[in-house]
């Protein structure tokens, strides 16, 4: 019985181990879901939609949209660690839920380093640093010296605790030894609007929400937050042009996966979409969206993520913001 019993465990391993195989072989059998972890006309849904429309014709399946709107991007991005790893399920994610929000909330339902995997990172968008244009402010050298020489009496608006648009600031006043009070708001057109009427005295947040009142002379662009200038305001400087060093970041999105997914679909998905950002009409489309695409290695992508783990963990722990 021992002899019966150990032979026919070894068989039905054989057996679950092929039909794994097997699956994975015919994949995808069914259509495949992308859940966006914010609303419709979000960035990481408009690139999804993008990315979604080539996707489904080159594996053949329909890839379908599903956004689970919550908690910062937490709620979907979670639900999404907690799938099955069959590939079927995927997510596109951004900063927050995926590296800052391990840090800023104090009980996070999921880990992104342990359960879920890189695919790749998609896209991304400059923050732009800007002011009203009749503040007398022309460079970003003018609005550290203004924060310096009036403490308190700075305010910046971004699109909300923990975004990007309120950790850069923080970056920058970590570098500068300067002071501005935190205003969020639930979106960058609020956050801009709050500039325009003067409740703030700037904002970095993303090109597509300042690019319109730069161009109709309303508000002035000082720096871009990426290591190089933007495509679409390449007369604005970098930061480290306008003089302050170690403050680069980005406004990301990356597809990711169940920790538990097959190496050789998370493969065959990176090279898929890789090849779909290379495509001049897919290029068109998320510049027109003020996006630029990035592409990449799934190890290329994680070590982002550690890499953005690190420098703003402390940023993150010097505002003394904690969210239950």
């Amino acid at each position: 019985m021992k002899f019966l019993s150990r032979s026919w465990l070894i068989g039905m391993a054989f057996g679950l181990m092929c039909s794994a195989v097997l699956a994975q072989a015919n994949w995808p059998a069914r259509p495949i879901k992308l859940v966006v972890p914010y609303g419709p006309g979000s960035s990481p849904d408009v690139i999804a939609r993008i990315i979604s429309e080539k996707l489904a014709t080159r594996l053949g399946q329909p890839v379908i949209i599903d956004n689970r709107v919550g908690a910062g991007g937490n709620t979907g991005t979670g639900a999404v660690a907690k799938a099955a790893g069959d590939g079927y399920t995927f997510v596109i994610s951004t900063n927050g839920p995926l590296v800052y929000n391990t840090v800023l909330y104090k009980k996070l339902s999921y880990d992104p380093f342990t359960e879920l995997r890189p695919v790749i990172l998609a896209g991304g968008q400059s923050n732009v640093c800007a002011v009203r244009s009749d503040t007398g402010i022309n460079t970003l050298t003018d609005l550290v010296n203004a924060m310096r020489s009036k403490p308190g009496q700075f305010n910046f608006s971004s699109t909300g605790i923990g975004s990007l648009s309120q950790l850069g600031v923080e970056l920058l006043k970590v570098k500068t030894d300067t002071f501005a009070v935190h205003i969020p708001y639930v979106s960058s057109p609020l956050a801009i609007m709050a500039v325009l009427q003067g409740d703030v005295q700037f904002a970095c947040v993303p090109a597509v929400a300042v690019l319109p009142q730069v161009k109709a002379g309303k508000m002035r662009a000082l720096a871009v937050s990426t290591a190089k200038r933007s495509q679409f305001l390449p007369d604005v400087p970098t930061m480290k042009e306008a003089g302050f060093t170690g403050i680069e970041n980005v406004a990301w999105m990356a597809v990711m996966a169940p920790a538990t997914t097959p190496s050789d679909i998370v493969q065959r998905v990176n090279q898929e979409i890789n090849a779909i950002l290379a495509m001049p009409d897919v290029k068109e489309k998320l510049y027109g969206q003020y996006m630029e695409p990035i592409g990449g290695t799934e190890s290329e992508l994680k070590s982002f993520m550690l890499q953005e783990l690190r420098v703003m963990s402390p940023v993150i722990k010097r505002t003394g913001v904690t969210i239950d």
